[in-house]
């Protein structure tokens, strides 16, 4: 009796342990049958983070941390922080240029690799051999594997960067299905696709992508597309959570973090308004992931404590209001592109 009870006891203690190396999000099942966590954080860094909105978007639309004056040690530090806290998908890629640094972060944390669900991203300037472009981005990562690659995007570039290139983002999916084989990655998925391109590459390929990585936030709701993806049993992750409005009241914009509204809506949670956006999207079944400010570290620990309370459905339709369909996402420079994806067809 006594070696029964301790048998429980060890199964209950190895239990709650993996519970914590968790993390704090719940876990989404996967048309792959892996899972996910349902919260996440970036280490990718834009044009459009905080910046003047006549800023010119580069063709690739990322630039590297050190241009934003974010040394190695602050990323590395970023991302032992975010798994410290409860975060346990981590989401970098190739063009972000963090992946170096997401890479010995995972050396140095405590936290088991099995527990860390690691995104990182096909570039549009690398797509001509997707398995060669993917182990080159585990040796940065140093990791044999990654739990999710995804096409950034369904635009292509030379390699060069220089100018547009053609190249059939369905061909691309092929490349990706065959990176799953070797096991370089686990799961494979797509981001900044809109709604047309995923059905035809539904039509097209036997494979289904395991997630969408989207624009998704109070100004940009994407129901149509957000609905598409759950009738196909593609889990939909949400970028830029916080979004960005235009002020017409006043030159530039500014963030929804500040609306009075939204603040209001906080304090009856006593939640920070970006708790309040982060907990509306995960009700919507999404998967929202918060991302490195480019001026100041989010304070990552509060992004994280958003599962220890509920809106309301009062609460969930006054977040609905704010939907204006207004993209912060949508780089001009590639608009002549024949793959473009921002278009009001999601």
């Amino acid at each position: 009796m006594f070696l029964f009870v301790c048998l429980i006891a060890g199964l209950l203690a190895n239990s709650f342990a993996d519970d914590k190396d968790g993390g704090k999000a719940p876990s989404l099942q996967l048309n792959d049958g892996n899972t996910m966590p349902q919260m996440g954080y970036s280490f990718g860094i834009h044009h459009w983070d905080a910046r003047d909105p006549n800023y010119s978007h580069s063709k690739c639309c990322c630039i590297s941390a050190a241009e934003y004056m974010l040394s190695p040690f602050q990323i590395e530090t970023a991302v032992t922080k975010a798994l410290d806290a409860g975060y346990r998908l981590i989401d970098t890629a190739a063009v972000y240029g963090t992946e170096e640094q997401v890479g010995r972060a995972l050396q140095m944390t405590t936290v088991p690799r099995e527990h860390i669900f690691l995104v990182t991203k096909l570039a549009a300037y690398d797509k001509h051999d997707v398995v060669f472009a993917l182990r080159k981005s585990l040796e940065r990562l140093n990791q044999t594997y990654v739990d999710m690659y995804m096409i950034a995007s369904p635009v292509s570039f030379t390699p060069d960067k220089s100018a547009f290139e053609e190249i059939d983002y369905v061909d691309t999916w092929r490349g990706m299905v065959e990176a799953k084989t070797p096991g370089l990655t686990r799961s494979i998925g797509l981001a900044n696709f809109n709604i047309t391109q995923v059905k035809r590459l539904l039509e097209l390929s036997h494979v289904k992508p395991s997630v969408l990585d989207v624009e998704i936030n109070l100004n940009l709701a994407q129901y149509k597309l957000v609905e598409y993806c759950k009738q196909n049993d593609i889990v939909v992750m949400a970028h830029t959570p916080l979004g960005r409005r235009f002020d017409h009241d006043s030159p530039g914009h500014y963030q929804l973090k500040d609306d009075p509204t939204l603040r209001g809506v906080g304090e009856k949670y006593g939640k920070t308004t970006p708790q309040v956006i982060y907990r509306y999207l995960i009700q919507r079944g999404l998967v929202p992931i918060a991302k490195l400010n480019s001026k100041t570290l989010e304070d990552i620990e509060t992004s994280m404590d958003i599962f220890d309370f509920s809106l309301s459905d009062i609460d969930m339709k006054t977040l609905s209001l704010y939907n204006e369909n207004y993209r912060s996402v949508h780089p001009k420079e590639w608009l002549n592109h024949p793959y473009y994806p921002f278009v009001d067809n999601s």
